[in-house]
């Protein structure tokens, strides 16, 4: 179903895009431009590319760490509409210490935080966002369409037990969403192969896969206390050989919840790659 929205009146028309890695930040452009916007992308570095630069109205680049700068530059802008967009892996804080150093505006941000999970971060940023009198949309606004549907998405079906294995699978999912620690789960014949912390969802399905060998079953749901502004799971093309290095033979994602990014080509690859995929509203219990 396409978006069918326009911008408000007593709006700029003006969208700020805040972009990380990956092919969603493209896709939300192209859209936000289709409902009217003008589409600023604001690149976060590491880990966004230029990839956005021929589609966005407006290009800039701004380090990771610069939240100070963020703030200047989203002011400078005139931007008083936000939508965050693409994945800003947490281990770049750990990797690279020495690029990226946060600003005096982020470390007073990461002090005031009782712990450092993605909820916690994300809120902190949302909340000082929203002080400035910026509105921060739901990234699922410019994604409707990309939802994942109820139902077997491929030509191949889930076997008896392999929904045996994502009802076992889904209701950890669930558990470890609802703690903030991952989204995804990779389980073979009811036993957990691999829980998604920090790495991210395609090193968790290369970990799962090589300790279950071979046909093992990737869940991917949204978290319990999902805020469809941050964070929403997405899987696209590079899930799909994520899954076909690991050997991984089924994926089952949350209905309405999880974006599907290319969706006709994700579709496809699977089907080439003989990989199950299913949309499911809740646990099949």
């Amino acid at each position: 179903m396409q978006v069918k929205a326009s911008c408000k009146p007593g709006h700029s028309g003006k969208l700020g895009l805040i972009a990380g890695m990956g092919d969603l930040p493209v896709v939300v452009a192209s859209e936000a431009k289709k409902m009217g916007y003008h589409v600023v992308a604001i690149a976060l570095q590491p880990p966004a590319d230029e990839s956005l630069k021929p589609v966005a109205d407006d290009f800039h680049k701004i380090r990771i760490g610069s939240f100070g700068g963020l703030l200047s530059l989203l002011k400078k802008l005139s931007i008083t509409e936000v939508v965050m967009a693409g994945k800003v892996p947490k281990r770049l804080l750990y990797e690279n210490k020495k690029n990226i150093i946060p600003d005096l505006r982020a470390m007073k941000l990461l002090f005031s935080l009782k712990d450092r999970s993605d909820d916690a971060i994300m809120k902190a940023v949302v909340k000082e966002l929203e002080k400035k009198g910026i509105r921060i949309h739901k990234t699922t606004t410019f994604t409707e369409n990309l939802l994942a549907p109820d139902g077997v998405l491929t030509r191949r079906k889930p076997s008896k037990d392999d929904l045996k294995d994502i009802e076992f699978g889904w209701g950890i999912a669930k558990k470890i969403g609802r703690l903030d620690i991952g989204q995804t789960v990779v389980v073979k014949d009811m036993a957990v192969m691999a829980v998604e912390a920090i790495e991210g969802t395609d090193e968790t399905i290369k970990r799962g896969g090589s300790l279950a060998q071979k046909d093992a079953v990737v869940i991917k749901v949204s978290k319990p206390q999902q805020d469809m502004r941050f964070d929403v799971p997405a899987v696209g093309t590079g899930t799909i050989v994520s899954m076909q290095k690991a050997g991984a033979k089924v994926l089952a994602i949350e209905a309405s919840k999880c974006i599907i990014v290319n969706k006709d080509k994700f579709i496809n690859e699977a089907d080439k790659a003989g990989i199950v995929v299913v949309g499911l509203k809740s646990n099949p219990a």
